[in-house]
């Protein structure tokens, strides 16, 4: 009967974390396409890239933090004094 209630170990935090970061990098390609499409017509192309460039970098800063962080331990530190 327990073996109904545990977690499935191939589901682990990293591949979470690795799932969540790639779709946080995907909504962002999505508004840099938007965005760049959106200007096509009021801006020259040297400023359309800057502001797209912009965003794809926001997008894998983003998406490398969220990776970081949520991969990080999990595991409490030693204490330094013994009793």
């Amino acid at each position: 009967m327990n073996l109904l209630l545990d977690i499935a170990p191939a589901i682990t935090s990293s591949s979470i974390a690795l799932a969540a970061a790639a779709v946080f990098f995907l909504v962002f390609l999505g508004v840099a396409y938007i965005v760049f499409r959106m200007m096509r017509k009021t801006v020259k192309m040297a400023f359309r890239i800057a502001i797209v460039g912009v965003i794809l970098l926001i997008a894998v800063a983003g998406s490398a933090a969220l990776w970081a962080v949520a991969t990080g331990t999990t595991e409490k530190p030693r204490p330094t004094r013994s009793r």
